[in-house]
């Protein structure tokens, strides 16, 4: 419990931002549809727009997570966090402003660039900063809180997104976002140790360690950034740790699953079932109470019981099967009935960065999990590619035969993938401490 204690401006943080960015959800597939397709319930180009969004958005998380990760395990957290902090309270601005035509365009534009520069870095440096306050054998715990965080400030923004006006909606997530960057600023604790640090970025920084005595000028060089990882880092680290590797590939399938379904979910419902906004909110309201008390109480009490690997399996075992009958829904309510099913998807990815961080040491955790960020992104790269035009088709008169949710079939064959792959998965012991390294000429471990 002291641990979590340390980590409370780390939760508060990460609460304030998640309810900026999930309260806006439910509204922002309105508010596409009504700038480019006004009056209609179906619109590919919308579909598309949105795809292309996330592809974009995935392309820069892939060249910057693994860059952030590895800038954090030298310059410190907290520094790095300031980042996507900053840049995700422009696009909210925007469209605070206005929803017009020529406002969303600009608010499509920045927030492609916001998410390109930050989106997925926030996530990889919250992880970290938690292995970084956790030892090992609590971690999975630890992340699953963190991941419970989350999914109460999902309930929260959906829950305000039922109630307020599209307008008000918009203002609150801009505020709620400036409030999460003061608040971490002012209050938030680094947790990379002073001497674990190269040179720390910021002025408070540097001047925290002067005052415990442990800086370093020496290793404060113009070299600091000859060692920023490669590709071939990336695949050395796969190549070393066959846990790692299996896990890389059980994250790639369920992400290549959630980012489908991010892409084309909230189209499919609207055009098969006319859901609107207040039907999108009461939805992922129901999804995220019990994503929230799973993983808040569910998975520490599961955790030690049956560990990270048979919780990682279960989840996705449960998430295929809720996916194939999704894809066959026949009334409105079958959606409404699958949410509380869908709650099991939530213990995956704390399972998976779990694990991982267990094979390195403790001073390359920025790393690892910018390493399974930039994994995550690719299946983002992919899965709009895919299944944003294939959505787009079974949802048009000229599907080659009626499917509607032939896509969110095809998604959970990706998630049937990713289950197999998890039984495959036979956890190693957690690395005792300093680093996990690879020789590249024999890919094992020195």
């Amino acid at each position: 419990m002291e641990c979590l204690r340390g980590l409370s401006h780390l939760f508060v943080t990460m609460f304030l931002t998640g309810f900026g960015g999930f309260i806006v959800v439910p509204v922002i597939t309105d508010v596409t549809m009504a700038a480019i397709c006004p009056g209609q319930d179906q619109c590919s180009l919308a579909i598309y727009l949105s795809g292309f969004q996330q592809v974009m958005g995935g392309v820069g998380s892939v060249l910057m997570t693994p860059l952030i990760g590895n800038l954090s395990d030298r310059f410190g957290r907290k520094a790095l966090l300031t980042l996507p902090l900053t840049v995700s309270v422009i696009p909210q601005v925007i469209l605070a402003y206005s929803r017009a035509t020529k406002f969303f365009y600009a608010y499509y534009v920045v927030k492609i660039l916001a998410a390109m520069a930050g989106e997925g870095c926030l996530h990889c440096l919250a992880l970290a900063y938690v292995a970084d306050k956790v030892p090992d054998g609590k971690r999975a715990s630890a992340f699953g809180i963190l991941a419970g965080v989350g999914s109460a400030a999902f309930v929260g923004g959906t829950l305000a997104a039922r109630f307020l006006s599209t307008a008000l909606t918009f203002q609150v997530a801009a505020v709620s976002s400036m409030i999460a960057l003061v608040y971490m600023r002012i209050f938030l604790k680094e947790s990379v140790p002073c001497d674990s640090m190269t040179q720390p970025l910021l002025k408070e920084a540097q001047e925290a360690c002067t005052e415990q005595g442990e800086e370093d000028s020496s290793r404060r060089t113009a070299g600091t950034f000859k060692k920023l990882p490669s590709l071939g880092d990336l695949i050395c680290l796969l190549k070393c740790s066959p846990t790692f590797s299996q896990a890389g590939v059980v994250l790639f399938f369920n992400s290549l699953a959630d980012g489908g379904l991010m892409a084309v979910w909230l189209y499919y419902l609207k055009a098969r079932f006319q859901f609107d906004k207040n039907q999108f909110a009461d939805l992922m309201m129901i999804t995220g109470v019990g994503a929230t008390l799973a993983q808040l109480f569910f998975m520490p009490f599961l955790v030690p019981l049956i560990g990270e690997v048979k919780l990682l399996s279960t989840g996705l075992l449960i998430s295929c099967i809720n996916l194939f009958i999704y894809s066959i829904s026949w009334e409105a309510w079958v959606p409404y009935a699958l949410a509380s099913c869908s709650v099991f998807a939530v213990f995956v990815r704390p399972s998976i960065c779990s694990i991982a961080s267990k094979q390195v040491g403790s001073s390359e955790q920025g790393m690892v999990q910018g390493c399974l960020s930039g994994i995550s992104s690719v299946a983002n790269i992919v899965a709009p590619l895919i299944f944003s035009p294939l959505t787009a088709l079974f949802l048009s008169e000229d599907a080659p035969f009626y499917f509607p949710g032939f896509s969110l079939m095809c998604l959970g064959l990706a998630l049937m993938i990713a289950f197999f792959q998890s039984l495959m998965i036979r956890a190693a012991p957690p690395i005792a401490g300093g680093k996990i390294s690879c020789n590249r000429s024999t890919d094992t471990l020195v």
